[in-house]
């Protein structure tokens, strides 16, 4: 397979570093990240107390006192401050470095060591192949022209976008499929909305799922509804062609699916993969 690499550009970097990091970051996520090796990563988020999705990121650890959080760009300065909220007497830094660092995606092969880059596969599905941290403008410079092609294997691997397959503050983590992405570990300990996102694993309440889907024609825009005749089911996400991830109820897919009914977004037939 030949190697590609795409600058995510709507990615950003933010440090947390100090004596307490490793520990700060465990009190507050809902992944394992204690037991993350320098150069590996976690996937993880920041919740609401009520179990929400606040912010998604990587979690890459630097070093036994620094980590980098690869997170949306749009959302770093709020996931800065967010984290500084919960720092208390913590000793540690925490600093969005996302106008100074980018980050590449690489796939196909593993990416050539540089000596400048921090280099990490991405630990959601093994498909998606590599990330990079690197200076912002070589960052630029390497992947700019590949973006499309990287989110078409995204949206094939059924790998949602926060903020585009699912809404930030509106999310579960089962919704956006964190428990089938390696994005939650429900042997640590206690985090901020542990207990909601413990009682849907272990009563079995996720009505709503990001799901692959195909359609009989180009994909209408992100956030175009999902219907069963007049029956909202959900709601399209990002595409690529005729191929999408769209965040759906999966009851009410499973009503059409065995009563013969069609899925429709804008009267465009939608096969749920």
């Amino acid at each position: 397979m030949t190697k590609s690499a795409a600058w995510l550009e709507d990615r950003g970097i933010v440090r947390v570093s100090g004596a307490d990091a490793a520990t700060f970051l465990q009190g507050v996520v809902t992944n394992d990240v204690e037991q993350v090796e320098p150069g590996h990563a976690r996937y993880a988020a920041l919740l609401t107390p009520q179990g929400k999705i606040l912010f998604d990121f990587l979690v890459v650890r630097l070093s036994g006192e620094a980590f980098a959080l690869d997170c949306d760009a749009r959302q770093a300065a709020s996931l800065a401050k967010r984290l500084a909220f919960y720092k208390l007497r913590a000793k540690l830094s925490i600093v969005d470095e996302s106008e100074n660092e980018g980050v590449l995606a690489f796939w196909g092969v593993e990416p050539e060591n540089d000596p400048g880059a921090i280099v990490y596969a991405d630990p959601r599905a093994p498909g998606l192949g590599f990330r990079a941290i690197l200076p912002l403008a070589k960052a630029h410079a390497i992947g700019e022209a590949n973006r499309a092609e990287y989110d078409a294997l995204r949206i094939r691997l059924g790998v949602p976008q926060g903020g585009l397959d699912f809404a930030y503050g509106d999310a579960f983590p089962h919704d956006a499929n964190f428990d089938l992405l390696n994005g939650v570990d429900f042997r640590k300990g206690c985090y901020v909305g542990q207990e909601v996102v413990s009682r849907m694993q272990h009563r079995g309440g996720v009505r709503k799922r990001v799901v692959r889907v195909r359609l009989d024609a180009e994909a209408p825009p992100p956030g175009t509804p999902i219907v069963d005749g007049e029956l909202p089911v959900g709601a399209l996400g990002g595409a690529a062609g005729r191929e999408a991830l769209a965040l759906v109820r999966t009851d009410r897919v499973e009503d059409a699916r065995a009563a013969g009914r069609l899925l429709t977004a804008e009267n465009i037939a939608i096969e749920v993969v």
